[in-house]
């Protein structure tokens, strides 16, 4: 590999012994491997969460900028959201 830096990582013993179990199984050449792979895996989750903290960035100012909070009674509303659930299970058969 070209562009490679050596970091240490440190683990527990069992994620130590599951790295040690997936290069003996053959399935990876070397444990830098398969934290390659886990940091791949990483990398994406992150990437996922990090537009996903954003949306809910502009989601929660959307709401405050919308005005004065009013008051909700959830039971009225889980009512007319059954009411709409059992509506468009009607209307689809």
């Amino acid at each position: 590999m070209a562009n490679v830096e050596k970091i240490s990582v440190s683990m527990t013993p069992q994620q130590a012994d599951l790295v040690r179990a997936a290069v003996d199984s053959g399935a990876y050449a070397s444990g830098s491997e398969v934290v390659r792979e886990a940091m791949r895996d990483w990398a994406a989750k992150w990437e996922i969460r990090k537009d996903d903290i954003d949306r809910l960035r502009k989601l929660w100012d959307e709401g405050k900028a919308s005005g004065e909070p009013v008051g909700v009674d959830f039971d009225e509303l889980r009512n007319e959201a059954r009411q709409q659930l059992n509506a468009a299970k009607t209307s689809g058969r």
